[in-house]
């Protein structure tokens, strides 16, 4: 089972235009793509102005989808796939079993 990926993970892009560009997602978006910072797509514009055209360059956040990336790793720093596994943990007095999302290469527990 693979876990999904929330705000805030360290991620790297492993398929598409943007392969090996690294960023933080920002925002989650409807059909599992994402705002990736630092993978963005540059649009070259043409605008018009009194004087005639004016050529720029923009750029734009563009969505990619959740799986064309994979999560950095923090102790390997390496791309990794994320598992889930089921642990028991003692809260309250009382045993309950949750939900932990691991890096499959180090197998580090991630918040």
């Amino acid at each position: 089972m693979v876990a999904k990926i929330k705000t805030g993970d360290e991620v790297k892009v492993i398929r598409g235009k943007d392969r090996g560009k690294e960023g933080k997602v920002l925002r989650i978006l409807p059909n599992d793509r994402l705002i990736v910072e630092g993978v963005q797509i540059v649009k070259k514009h043409v605008r018009a102005t009194q004087q005639g055209q004016q050529a720029g360059i923009v750029s734009v956040e563009a969505p990619i989808h959740r799986s064309n990336v994979m999560i950095i790793d923090p102790e390997t720093k390496q791309p990794t796939r994320v598992g889930v596994v089921v642990k028991e943990e003692a809260r309250d007095g009382k045993v309950k079993k949750v939900r932990v999302r691991v890096a499959k290469k180090s197998g580090k527990e991630l918040a």
